[in-house]
């Protein structure tokens, strides 16, 4: 039997690391011609290590999806489908956020799409839409590289992005079965809907799967795979392990001293400068001891921005840079010395300080405490609800924050106290910390990469037998 041809997208440096940096490409090489197209191909030239022969090379141009009626449309969807699954994590969004946004005419969806809810007809919705963007083609490149191409079955990493449904629509439209890959715990429960249907799925736990099956019914009648979350191979790595005294030289730290490792989200959704600010300023004072503070921005989000005034609080208070700051998000990508970075920031950290972010589980995975923010720290608190949301009642974070494997404090003096007795017992709350990781990621041993190719050579075996 001829090895199968298998077409990877991704189009964020958090998915294509999954199979340049795991243990994927040395599982899947031989067995199979892999193509990886990704938007950050320009800045993965040269890139070594696991990739095992994968063929890299740069996205195909996508258009934009008209307002009206395709994004109209999208949102209506979404409407029906949160009012009549009443996700908690998106109905609190909602209330918080994209009605504070939206404007008047796509808010005015709300009431045709709660009649639609009350019918349930949310299933017919989704399928008339379905095959309605499957007619827009919105890639004519993508679709005749495909053509060329000829891929047994397509991999999409990016279901809820912008790049990826370009592509799966075409190859739709050429019936090359397509598997979507889940690349993150919250995605099912928190972001805008997946249209089209997919051939299979992967997933990192059970736990995900249950949220794919519930939002997504149509998924319990094809396969899907647990494989654990490969990014994490590269936390058993021993190639990416590096020692403290370097990483400290790099990072302009002292490798005597603790350190506290500030991990930020997004701000797109939260402003956490003042936190850090409070935080930075007890550890200049020593108020924590001998000790530093690492401020590790979002990669996505590294920017710079509104970080300019924590320069000025002194040597133990340090922030990490990235080499591509300033380009397009969609460009960046994470070559093996920015994987080591990440690593070993987590790796090297005495404790870790985050606003519910997939950072606590990063720390959790290395064995270190978590303190997580229950309040908003930006100046007025205009997020307080929301935050309080997140921990308490989002779907993919309640079961974290509320385990008793992390610190919750409310105010920027409980976080400073939480630090201090983390610092001297880094030992509470250990066993918890090991199940919000396992809860999570389902199997953590650096094989996940594995699995994944694993399962993706079984899909490819099955849709090739048709």
């Amino acid at each position: 039997m001829t090895q199968p041809r298998i077409l990877i997208l991704s189009s964020s440096l958090l998915t294509e690391r999954m199979f340049l940096h795991s243990s994927f490409g040395r599982t899947i090489a031989g067995q199979a011609q892999v193509h990886l197209w990704t938007t950050s191909a320009t800045n993965l030239e040269g890139v070594s290590g696991g990739t095992a022969g994968i063929e890299i090379t740069p996205f195909p141009a996508v258009r934009p999806f008209r307002e009206y009626p395709y994004n109209y449309l999208r949102r209506f969807n979404e409407y029906v489908w949160d009012f009549r699954l009443q996700p908690p994590s998106r109905l609190s969004m909602m209330r918080n956020v994209r009605d504070l946004e939206h404007r008047r005419r796509v808010l005015a969806l709300k009431g045709p799409a709660r009649l639609l809810a009350a019918l349930h007809a949310e299933r017919l919705t989704e399928a008339w839409l379905e095959r309605l963007l499957l007619t827009c083609d919105r890639s004519p490149e993508g679709l005749a590289r495909l053509r060329q191409l000829r891929p047994d079955l397509l991999v999409t990493t990016g279901t809820f992005r912008y790049e990826e449904p370009a592509i799966v629509a075409a190859a739709r439209r050429l019936g090359i079965p397509v598997l979507a890959q889940i690349t993150s715990w919250d995605n099912p429960s928190t972001k805008n809907r997946m249209v089209f249907r997919y051939d299979g799925y992967l997933v990192w736990s059970e736990q995900m799967k249950r949220d794919i099956e519930h939002f997504y019914p149509e998924s319990r009648r094809v396969p899907v795979y647990l494989t654990g979350a490969p990014q994490f191979d590269v936390f058993f790595d021993q190639r990416f392990a590096q020692e403290r005294a370097a990483f400290c030289r790099e990072q302009r730290l002292d490798p005597q001293r603790p350190i506290v490792l500030y991990a930020m989200g997004s701000p797109n959704l939260f402003q956490e400068v003042e936190a850090i600010r409070y935080l930075g300023e007890s550890i200049a004072r020593l108020e924590l001891g001998d000790v530093q503070l690492l401020v590790r921005p979002h990669p996505i989000h590294d920017d710079g921005r509104d970080l300019d005034p924590l320069r000025q609080l002194g040597p133990r208070v340090v922030l990490q840079e990235t080499p591509q700051r300033g380009q397009r998000v969609a460009h960046r990508a994470q070559d093996e010395e920015q994987i080591g970075q990440w690593v070993n920031t987590f790796r090297h950290a005495a404790v870790v300080v985050n606003l519910s972010s997939t950072a606590a589980i990063d720390g959790a995975i290395f064995d270190k405490p978590v303190v997580n923010l229950d309040f908003d720290p930006a100046p007025g608190q205009p997020r307080q609800q929301l935050v309080h949301d997140l921990n308490h009642v989002w779907t993919h974070f309640k079961p974290i924050a509320e385990s008793g494997g992390m610190w919750m404090v409310s105010n920027p003096a409980e976080m400073v106290e939480a630090v201090r007795g983390y610092l001297a017992h880094p030992e509470w709350h250990r066993e918890k910390r090991r199940g919000i990781a396992e809860l999570v990621c389902g199997r953590i041993d650096g094989e996940s990469g594995a699995r994944l190719a694993t399962a993706i050579l079984d899909f490819a075996a099955q849709v090739k037998q048709v």
